[in-house]
């Protein structure tokens, strides 16, 4: 269907209500019909290694569907019911995707990132009570069979540990040295540990049960790394299909093939990747474990396209940076279309990559707590750069703002809290931790998503800030109190705020500023050493730690991000124009209602407009030229 335009997307929504559909209701029942139509066309591909011929293994529907039978048969042997929880700590592989379909079709799936620290990963278990988890076997260059053995020391309710041996993905004569480069895990814990492949080809090919005729909760996916424990969000079969039917109709054919280097513990490659393949009967390629950030991914990354004649490629701001720096040194005519998601993809990056590619970039918003997708550029149709398009079909975006007298909606570019309902919504119940869930709908309906917007006269959403104050570092989601926190605990910092500073390569990148304690002495080298040291998470590490004599607070003395927001914006800008040669400096940062913080910059512009907007494009947040300089 064409999606061009609001009144297409109008349009699609008046032929007929979501529930009227012909819809599968559940991931397993979609994958049999996908598998009945285009049963000996390939489903899933994984290549171990980067290069352009390197092996690669390929499933095709039938054999996706029967081994899918196989995992979801074997995760029930291992007292795995409907309501029991299956976790997988894994990089990308087929047996990720087994792992994945199996336990959503057994019981609940619940994929956890393995960049987490042993404790958040254990937290995690043990708040999803999951019965078994799936996991690497020892391998060379990972710490992933470390990490689940001691988190599931420290999870008593995991039953069960089934490995994954890569091995089988290499040839000889690397697959003769391996065994011998084998780390050795000295944590002892109490599950049985078990072999994946064995266990999986003593199990039938098709379903030894029924699948429940009701809807149901099918995944559990952890929020971005926080503090602590990670809000675990909660997926029902029907948001999961909804993504996928949203693939099929306005993106992929049976015969698209969609090279997906991100990871499967995201909901970006489960959702909007994955589903759309099952529902639709494209064709998924998962290069190397680690995807994108895989040995060699991005320097073959073009000669990959070029192999499996990619006709989609996905992707996320950061990865598009490293790639303009790569020549297109293949063929990649086969291409239609790029989809960027996680985060703002910078105005520089977006005309670069489509000049580059030749080819039309698709900019799109969700988030875990949607079941993933909301709304995209219309594909085909207008775009207004910097916007994140228009609402899919059957999702409903309100604008709203609470005031004394209650919750109101907003007028046309009135900026307020982005409020989302569609079938990716589990109203009431999005996360499994029933706290997490107060105050976080509108009439009981409309997921209040933290981001702040508006809504154009054309109905385009545009995304102006954050109520809730992640750092968004390339897609990776950061509690800045995990950063408060850390520095706070140093004898000599009286108060602490943590911000994203824009970068143009990963949007944003932690920093600090600190005010210290009334007559202490400490440096901001030493105050990096400390936070290195005392913050877990490598990727909330404070690039830049700045100290001031006083934090800038509110009236009831809270921290006032904005004015810190100022302070970074201007330096990272006015640091990225003189690396450029250019005299242009930010003289000011203003709140526009529209777009949020805009750097002014000095001079009328007329020379050096062309060069400034080349290294400001590279950055996601507006800028001008000041009147008044």
């Amino acid at each position: 269907m064409n999606f061009a335009s609001i009144e297409q997307r109008n349009a699609i929504e008046q032929e007929m209500r979501w529930e009227d559909r012909d819809i599968p209701g559940t991931v397993y029942q979609a994958m049999q019909r996908t598998a009945g139509q285009h049963g000996a066309r390939n489903a899933v591909t994984f290549q171990l290694l980067s290069g352009p011929k390197d092996p690669a293994e390929t499933m095709t529907w039938n054999e996706l569907r029967s081994m899918t039978a196989q995992a979801a048969n074997l995760f029930r042997s291992l007292g795995v019911g409907e309501d029991d929880v299956v976790a997988y700590l894994l990089p990308n592989s087929n047996e990720t995707v087994l792992a994945l379909l199996g336990g959503m079709t057994a019981g609940i799936v619940n994929p956890i990132n393995p960049l987490l620290d042993t404790e958040q990963i254990a937290a995690i278990l043990r708040e999803t009570k999951a019965k078994v988890l799936v996991t690497l076997r020892a391998f060379p260059k990972t710490d992933v069979p470390q990490k689940a053995a001691e988190a599931v020391a420290l999870a008593p309710n995991v039953e069960t540990v089934l490995e994954v041996d890569l091995l089988r993905y290499l040839t000889p004569p690397k697959s003769w040295i391996v065994p011998f480069l084998r780390p050795k895990n000295p944590v002892k814990h109490n599950a049985v540990v078990k072999d994946f492949r064995a266990e999986l080809g003593k199990q039938p090919t098709e379903l030894t049960f029924e699948e429940s005729p009701e809807d149901r909760v099918g995944a559990y996916f952890h929020t971005g790394g926080t503090t602590g424990m990670p809000k675990v969000a909660q997926h029902k079969h029907s948001g999961m299909v909804y993504n996928g039917w949203l693939g099929k109709t306005l993106l992929f054919e049976y015969d698209s093939t969609v090279l997906c280097p991100l990871p499967l513990f995201h909901v970006f490659a489960c959702h909007p990747i994955l589903m759309s393949m099952i529902v639709s009967g494209a064709h998924v390629v998962f290069p190397t474990p680690a995807g994108y950030r895989g040995d060699g991914v991005f320097d073959n990354f073009w000669k990959l396209v070029e192999r499996w004649r990619a006709t989609f490629l996905i992707g996320v701001p950061t990865a598009f940076s490293v790639l303009m720096q790569r020549p297109v040194d293949a063929d990649i005519s086969s291409v239609k279309q790029v989809f960027s998601g996680s985060a703002p993809l910078p105005i520089e990056l977006y005309k670069r990559f489509e000049k580059a590619a030749g080819v039309e970039v698709i900019e799109g918003y969700g988030l875990t707590e949607a079941t993933c997708l909301v709304s995209c550029n219309p594909i085909g149709g207008v775009k207004k750069i910097g916007s994140v398009g228009i609402p899919f079909p059957y999702t409903d975006v309100k604008i709203l703002r609470g005031t004394k007298d209650g919750v109101r909606a907003c007028a046309t570019d009135e900026v307020g809290e982005i409020c989302v309902a569609n079938p990716g919504v589990y109203a009431g119940h999005t996360y499994t931790q029933d706290d997490k869930n107060a105050d976080l709908f509108h009439h009981n309906r409309f997921l209040r998503t933290g981001d702040l917007g508006r809504i154009d006269e054309d109905g385009y959403l545009w995304i102006t800030g954050r109520a809730k104050d992640l750092i968004i570092r390339g897609g990776h989601n950061i509690d800045p109190a995990e950063i408060e926190e850390a520095l706070a605990g140093h004898p000599a910092v009286a108060v602490v705020g943590a911000i994203g500073q824009p970068d143009a390569h990963s949007g944003e990148l932690p920093c600090a500023y600190v005010e210290l304690v009334e007559g202490a002495v400490v440096t901001e080298d030493e105050l990096m050493a400390f936070a290195e040291e005392h913050i877990h998470e490598r990727a909330a590490i404070p690039k830049h730690i700045e100290i001031i004599a006083e934090i800038p607070k509110t009236a009831v003395g809270k921290v006032f991000k904005p004015d810190l927001r100022r302070s970074a914006i201007t330096r990272v800008y006015d640091a990225a124009l003189q690396a450029a040669g250019l005299e242009a400096r930010v003289v000011a940062v203003i709140e526009d209602k529209k777009r949020g913080l805009v750097a002014q910059l000095s001079g009328e512009g007329a020379v050096e407009e062309e060069a400034v907007s080349h290294v400001l494009g590279n950055f996601t947040g507006p800028w001008e030229w000041s009147r008044s300089a």
